[in-house]
């Protein structure tokens, strides 16, 4: 079932932007989940990569710090009135 936003979308709503981020984060794991599965499958069956763990471990520590800057800019519970 797709993500469906069923407000308007004005890009000054608080929500709306908050739940802009949700999206752009779930799409930022899901590249992190086959880019880095498809990698280590390669490198299993056909040619060792010394630097692939290094290479996942960096690309993990970026997507934690994506999601602690969608969690640190979640709207207050006053969005609705404009009040933050």
């Amino acid at each position: 079932m797709p993500i469906r936003w069923y407000g308007t979308g004005d890009t000054t709503d608080p929500r709306y932007r908050h739940f802009s981020r949700i999206v752009n984060f779930t799409l930022h794991a899901g590249v992190f989940a086959a880019v880095n599965s498809g990698l280590w499958f390669v490198q299993a069956m056909r040619h060792p990569w010394s630097h692939l763990d290094v290479f996942s471990e960096l690309w993990l520590g970026g997507l934690l710090i994506h999601l602690l800057v969608v969690v640190k800019q979640r709207p207050g519970v006053n969005a609705d009135s404009g009040e933050s």
